[in-house]
């Protein structure tokens, strides 16, 4: 049976005077992929942003409504705390470039000021590694900058430096653009099997990667949550006549 483990009830958002969502209320399904697409500019990213608080590091943010997590709001948890639980991996690869591989998957607990043994790290950086298919490509060169690797590799670093921490959700804002057919591929395979551990919202501008990944896609238009449901039904038959002209591309 399905059970959400994420929930927005009449969600706002605002930069300054500009109001960015409106009135967003969502169930997000645990352990499936849930594509967020629309025009640029509808607020997919701010919605997702929102998730784990991201946006308020934008000094003029402000929201109303709530969003649950597990039942939680997520305004009366820790930032910090919630962003352990809720993951994100941005739309260009982004190790930090300082650090080693073996660095930047333990980062966080460094970061966060969690102490390891040498065994509990090395458990953590290869078991954060295998998920995301690297190891075998990187388990030489692990104290080797990340960003030595293509931009495919930087990706999926990225997600298991994310996946490190154990997160409940996996937030990806257009995780794709940046890359090429070959490397989309293995992130697309690689997010199909990470849903079995994890919940994964996806912002993607890519009707046929939503088509391929996804097991419900949410529709925004202007900040609007239009439509929400199984990717499926959406593309085949849509209910809304703005989805509709998105997915047979009338706009966006």
């Amino acid at each position: 049976m399905e059970s959400s483990v994420l929930k927005s009830e009449n969600f706002n958002a605002w930069f300054g005077s500009a109001q960015v969502l409106k009135d967003v209320s969502i169930e997000i399904t645990r352990n499936q992929v849930t594509a967020v697409m629309g025009p640029s500019g509808c607020g997919k990213t701010t919605f997702i942003r929102c998730i784990n608080r991201m946006h308020e590091l934008t000094h003029d943010a402000s929201v109303s409504g709530k969003i649950l997590f597990d039942d939680t709001d997520v305004y009366k948890i820790s930032p910090i705390l919630l962003r352990r639980k809720i993951g994100m991996v941005f739309q260009q690869p982004n190790p930090f470039p300082t650090m080693s591989i073996y660095q930047n998957i333990i980062a966080g607990y460094t970061l966060n000021g969690i102490s390891l043994t040498k065994i509990q790290k090395d458990d953590v950086v290869e078991q954060s590694l295998v998920k995301t298919s690297l190891w075998d490509e990187v388990k030489d060169n692990l104290h080797k900058k990340g960003t030595f690797l293509s931009g495919g590799q930087q990706q999926r670093l990225c997600i298991a430096r994310s996946i490190a921490m154990k997160p409940e959700i996996l937030l990806l804002d257009e995780p794709t653009s940046a890359l090429d057919p070959i490397s989309t591929s293995k992130i697309e395979e690689l997010l199909y099997e990470l849903k079995k551990q994890y919940t994964i919202i996806i912002v993607t501008h890519n009707m046929q990667q939503a088509g391929r990944i996804s097991d419900k896609t949410a529709f925004f238009y202007i900040g609007e949550l239009i439509e929400y449901g199984k990717t499926k039904d959406i593309f085949t038959n849509p209910k809304h006549e703005r989805t509709q002209n998105y997915i047979t591309g009338r706009f966006g």
